[in-house]
C-alpha cells in the first residue's frame, strides 16, 4: 500500500511539468548516491573488506567454471545493477539543438561523463560491494541485503531517499514517455492525443493526461498482482535489453546509411555490442515464467496500435489519393467552380499534397455557395526536429490564377510546438501567401524580361541591319550622315545618346499590367480576409470490401475504427473556433465507390446536420 501510495502521488504531479517539480531532482540525487556510497564504505569497514577482490577479471572465469549453467542465469541479475543509471540521460531527448549548441555539446557531454565517472560509478560500486561484504557475514539477508545492511539509526531517512530517488528515477522515464509517445503521433504512427505543455521556457517538457493515468492504472496493476519483486526486475530486465538491442540495431543502421563507415568497424561494432547484449537476453528468456511474460505482452499491445493505427492511416491516404478530383473537371466548372463565390476565404483541411481532394465535391455539391478563396491546407510532420517560421508554408496555385484556389502545405517538425491561435496562424497565412504572390510575380516579371530581352536582341539585329543587295551592311539606328562626319562634331550622332534614346523610348505596357494585377489579386486577398475566414475539414473514414480477408475486416472494420473514434480529432489538435468551422465527413468502401457521407455546420448557438447518400 505503500508503494501504491507513492506511485499516486508520482502520477499526480506529473501534470505540473518538470521544471516546477525538478528543483528537488538534483539534491535529492545527490543525497541519493552520497548514502549508497557511505553504507557501502560502513559495510566494507565493518565485515569483510576481501570483496575488493571482485575487480580482479579472473573471478568471472572461476564463477562460471564453479556455477556453470547457474552462472548463466545469474547474468540477467548481473545486467540489473547497471540498470536505472541512464534514466540521468532520458530527459536529454528535451534538448533542442539551438540549446544544446549554445551549452557547447562538448561541454555537456563532458560534464555528464564526469559525473558518472566520478559519482554514479563509483558511488554504485561502493553500494554493492558493501552489501556483498554484509552477505559474506549474514547471508540469511539475501531477500533485502539493502536494507539488512543499513545501520539501525539510518534506516528511516535511507527508506525516504531511496523512495524519493525511485520516485524521480520513475518520473524521468514516464516524462520520456511522453516525448516518444508525441514524437510517434507525429510520424503517424501512434494516435492523436491530448498534449499539454508544461513550460513556456522549454519546448519539450510536455504532459499527455491520458498515458499518464493509462500508466498509473498499469502500474498500480502490476504491483498489486506481483507476489516477489524478482518478478518486476526479470520484467525490467527484458524490457532494458530490448532497449540497448533495438538501440545497437539503430545506431549500426545509422553507421552504414549515414555515417558510411567501413564495414570492417560496422562489424566489429555490432559482433561485440550486439553479441554481448544477446548473451545477456538469452538469460533473461529463461525467466518469462517468472514475471517477463507481463513486458512482453504489454510490447505486443503496443505494437499492435501503432501497425495497425499507421496501417490504416496509410490505406485512408492511399484512397484519398485514388479518389480525388481530376483537373479536367474543375477547368469545366469553371472559375466559379458552378457556384456561387462569396466573399471570404476558406481553408479546407485535407492530407493531400498534391490535387483536389474528393472531400472538396462534396463542399461544391452541398453548399449553396463557395468562398472567393479557397486554400487547400495541408499539415505534414517532416523527420526533423524543428522547421523554421520562414519555411513553414508552402504554396502553389492549384488552378489557373482567376480560380483564386491554392495550396498550402504546412510543415511542422516532431519536436515543434504548435501553441499559435487561430488568428496567429491566419495572420501569418495571409503574410506567406502575400510573399508567395509577390515572389511569383517577380519570377514571371523576370521570366519575361528574359524573353524579351532575347526577342529584343533578334528585333534589334533584324530591325536595325540592312543587308544591300550587294552585301554592305547599313546599320538603321545611326543616320547614313553620320558616315561623313565626325562623331564629336556632328549634332545629329550627338542626339542618338543612351540617354536621350532611353527617354524618347513608349513605355512598355506589360511591365504596369503586371504591377496592376500585382495589386489587384493582393487587394482581393486582403477584401477576402475582411470577410471572414472558414475552416473547412473534412472527415474520411474507411471500411474494408466485402469480400476482403478477414482480418482485414477485423483490423479496419473494428480496430482501427475504434483507435479513431476515440483518438482527439483535427478540430481539437487544430485549435479551430467553433464559430468558424465546417465540417464534411464521407465513408469510404473501398478505392472506387462511397457509402455516405456527412455535413454539418457548426456556429456558436447550433449545429445543422444533413445526411445523403452518394453512389
Amino acid at each position: 500500500m505503500i508503494s501504491v501510495a507513492f506511485l499516486v502521488i508520482l502520477f499526480s504531479v506529473q501534470k505540473f511539468g518538470t521544471s516546477k517539480v525538478g528543483l528537488a531532482v538534483g539534491p535529492a540525487l545527490f543525497i541519493w548516491f552520497c548514502s549508497l556510497a557511505g553504507i557501502g564504505i560502513y559495510n566494507l569497514l565493518k565485515y569483510d573488506t576481501s570483496v575488493l577482490k571482485a575487480f580482479n577479471p579472473v573471478h568471472i572465469y572461476l564463477y562460471f567454471k564453479r556455477n556453470s549453467v547457474k552462472a548463466w542465469y545469474a547474468l540477467g541479475g548481473c545486467l540489473l545493477c547497471a540498470t536505472g543509471s541512464e534514466a540521468m540521460f532520458a530527459d536529454l531527448c528535451y534538448f533542442s539543438v539551438q540549446s544544446i549548441q549554445v551549452m557547447e555539446l562538448e561541454n555537456l557531454v563532458t560534464n555528464l561523463l564526469l559525473t558518472f565517472v566520478f559519482l554514479v560509478l563509483p558511488c554504485l560500486l561502493l553500494g554493492y560491494l558493501g552489501q556483498a561484504a554484509y552477505l559474506i557475514n549474514n547471508p540469511s539477508g539475501e531477500e533485502q541485503p539493502f536494507f539488512y545492511s543499513i545501520p539501525g539509526g539510518m534506516f528511516w531517512p535511507i527508506f525516504l531517499i531511496a523512495n524519493i530517488a525511485a520516485l524521480i528515477a520513475s518520473r524521468t522515464m514516464t516524462t520520456a514517455t511522453f516525448s516518444c509517445i508525441k514524437q510517434s503521433t507525429a510520424l503517424g504512427c501512434f494516435p492523436r492525443l491530448k498534449i499539454v505543455h508544461t513550460s513556456r521556457k522549454f519546448m519539450g517538457q510536455i504532459y499527455i493526461p491520458v498515458i499518464n493515468w493509462f500508466l498509473l492504472v498499469v502500474c498500480l496493476i502490476v504491483v498489486c498482482s506481483i507476489s516477489s519483486i524478482n518478478e518486476i526486475g526479470n520484467a525490467y530486465g527484458i524490457a532494458e535489453l530490448g532497449v540497448m538491442m533495438m538501440t545497437t540495431i539503430l545506431v549500426t543502421i545509422v553507421m552504414l546509411l549515414i555515417w558510411q563507415i567501413n564495414i570492417v568497424i560496422v562489424l566489429s561494432f555490432v559482433i561485440f555490442f550486439l553479441g554481448l547484449e544477446l548473451t545477456f537476453f538469452s538469460s533473461v528468456l529463461w525467466s518469462v515464467t517468472d514475471g517477463s511474460w507481463i513486458i512482453l505482452v504489454f510490447a505486443v499491445i503496443m505494437f499492435l496500435i501503432m501497425y495497425i493505427w499507421n496501417y490504416g492511416s496509410k490505406l485512408k491516404y492511399e484512397t484519398e489519393v485514388k479518389q480525388k478530383l481530376s483537373m479536367d473537371l474543375m477547368r469545366e466548372l469553371g472559375c466559379n467552380l458552378g457556384t456561387i463565390r462569396a466573399p471570404g476565404i476558406g481553408l479546407v483541411y485535407n492530407e493531400l499534397a498534391k490535387g483536389v481532394p474528393a472531400i472538396f465535391g462534396h463542399f461544391l455539391t452541398t453548399l449553396p455557395a463557395i468562398h472567393s478563396m479557397i486554400i487547400f491546407v495541408c499539415i505534414k510532420y517532416v523527420p526533423v526536429p524543428m522547421v523554421p517560421q520562414s519555411e513553414r508554408f508552402l504554396f502553389r496555385r492549384v488552378c489557373p490564377k482567376s480560380y483564386h484556389i491554392f495550396r498550402c502545405i504546412a510543415r511542422y517538425g516532431y519536436k515543434d510546438v504548435r501553441k499559435e491561435n487561430h488568428q496567429t496562424f491566419e495572420q501569418l497565412l495571409i503574410e506567406s501567401i502575400e510573399k508567395f504572390i509577390r515572389r511569383e510575380a517577380q519570377e514571371r516579371q523576370l521570366e519575361s524580361d528574359d524573353d524579351e530581352d532575347t526577342d529584343n536582341e533578334e528585333d534589334t539585329s533584324l530591325s536595325r541591319v540592312l543587308i544591300a543587295p550587294n552585301g554592305s551592311v547599313y546599320s538603321l539606328a545611326v543616320p547614313l550622315l553620320a558616315e561623313f562626319g565626325s562623331s564629336s562634331n556632328n549634332p545629329i550622332s550627338e542626339a542618338s545618346t543612351s540617354e536621350e534614346v532611353t527617354a524618347d523610348l513608349p513605355v512598355d505596357p506589360s511591365i504596369s499590367d503586371a504591377e496592376h494585377g500585382l495589386e489587384r489579386e493582393l487587394s482581393f486577398i486582403r477584401k477576402a480576409k475582411e470577410s471572414g475566414v472558414v475552416y473547412l475539414l473534412g472527415h474520411g473514414d474507411i471500411r474494408a470490401r466485402k469480400d476482403s480477408w478477414f482480418i482485414k475486416k477485423l483490423v479496419i472494420n473494428y480496430f482501427y475504427a475504434f483507435l479513431r473514434k476515440n483518438c482527439r480529432r483535427g478540430i481539437a489538435n487544430l485549435s479551430v473556433p467553433h464559430s468558424h468551422l465546417m465540417q464534411n465527413g464521407s465513408t469510404k468502401e473501398d478505392e472506387h465507390s462511397e457509402r455516405a457521407y456527412l455535413f454539418s455546420i457548426s456556429d456558436r448557438s447550433c449545429i445543422v446536420e444533413l445526411k445523403s447518400t452518394a453512389n
